[in-house]
């Protein structure tokens, strides 16, 4: 038979293992949801800069389809105006192939803004366009300046693929 005395070391006994126990559960959870440092996000973001985006922006510059079709993740959309959306990378390097081959064709992409999320695993960069094409009515070239975004997705290798790739013109191109 327990005596009043015990009775308190037994409940003191318990509140401590209570408090043990919430403290290590409290621990897991939050240890499991922390998202990385900010100076872990910058280096992300700063990788994302320096490595893909950089990369994509020299690419989008050249005539190459396939290097540029490369930038994107195989389920990546290309969304750009007045042409259907592109999926997956084959799409994206058949679709821009006739684009390529106009004489007048050059792009200019000027990052503005390149983010990373908290988890680390998403990031996108946000800038603006010169593109300078053939109008298909004047058979002039034509200068369109615009607006983009690009969000990239970090694949299992460790490489960042863009998976959705939007922009739309600030105004009809106007001919040179």
């Amino acid at each position: 038979m327990a005596r009043r005395g015990d009775s308190c070391i037994i409940h003191r006994s318990m509140q401590h293992h209570s408090s043990i126990v919430f403290t290590l559960g409290f621990m897991i959870l939050t240890g499991c949801s922390q998202s990385p440092a900010p100076a872990s996000r910058e280096a992300d973001a700063q990788a994302l800069r320096d490595g893909e985006v950089a990369a994509f922006v020299k690419d989008w510059g050249g005539k190459d389809a396939d290097r540029i079709a490369a930038h994107y993740a195989n389920d990546g959309n290309l969304m750009i105006p007045n042409s259907p959306m592109m999926t997956g990378k084959d799409a994206i390097a058949k679709g821009m192939k006739d684009g390529l081959t106009d004489p007048h064709w050059s792009l200019a992409l000027q990052p503005v803004q390149v983010e990373v999320s908290k988890g680390g695993d998403l990031g996108y960069t946000r800038g603006t366009y010169v593109l300078t094409a053939t109008d298909p009515a004047s058979k002039k070239a034509a200068t369109e300046k615009g607006r983009f975004v690009a969000i990239f997705r970090k694949e299992a290798d460790g490489a960042w693929k863009a998976v959705q790739d939007i922009n739309n013109p600030e105004a009809p191109a106007t001919s040179n």
